[in-house]
């Protein structure tokens, strides 16, 4: 019996020129990523202010210019694989002056996000020693994300305790 070649296989001709096709749109990206990167760092192409500054990142203001806004303190449940039972937890935002009375109304969200976030941690998460600044860093992005750009500061964190 005769074996007839199939028509979906390709051949190695096509195969070649598809290797060529790729590898060219591969060097041609690196030398565009390469290229791009160059002129941004050497301040050759003008980069707007809101891409310079990184997402999260504030102006520096005095001290006249923020506010303390308090947050009813939280009382965790821990889950049972914890040493311990409950975390009391209580923090203030520090606000733009101009933003504290909107961000103040603002404070049930507050809560129900920190009171979600608080009680999917495990107990690893609260217990490992760099716990603090990591669990601080993670409510502060949250609370960053509900009041919107520009208007919490930072997140100070007044108590912390593990029952």
């Amino acid at each position: 019996m005769q074996e007839t070649p199939d028509d979906d296989a390709p051949s190695p001709k096509k195969k070649k020129g598809s290797v060529l096709f790729l590898s060219i749109v591969l060097l041609l990206g690196v030398g565009a990523a390469a290229g791009g990167y160059f002129a941004a760092s050497k301040n050759l192409v003008p980069i707007p202010k809101f891409f310079a500054q990184g997402p999260g990142t504030e102006p520096a203001g005095t001290a006249d210019d923020v506010a303390f806004v308090p947050l009813t303190p939280l009382i965790i449940s821990l889950k049972q694989d914890a040493k311990n039972s409950y975390l009391r937890f209580s923090a203030q935002l520090e606000v733009f002056a101009p933003y504290e009375d909107e961000v103040a109304r603002m404070q049930p969200r507050f809560l129900d996000v920190l009171n979600g976030y608080l009680q999917a941690l495990e107990a690893k998460d609260i217990e490992h020693p760099d716990a603090f600044m990591r669990m601080r860093v993670q409510a502060l992005r949250r609370m960053q994300v509900v009041a919107g750009r520009g208007r919490v500061r930072d997140l100070l964190i007044t108590e912390f305790v593990l029952n």
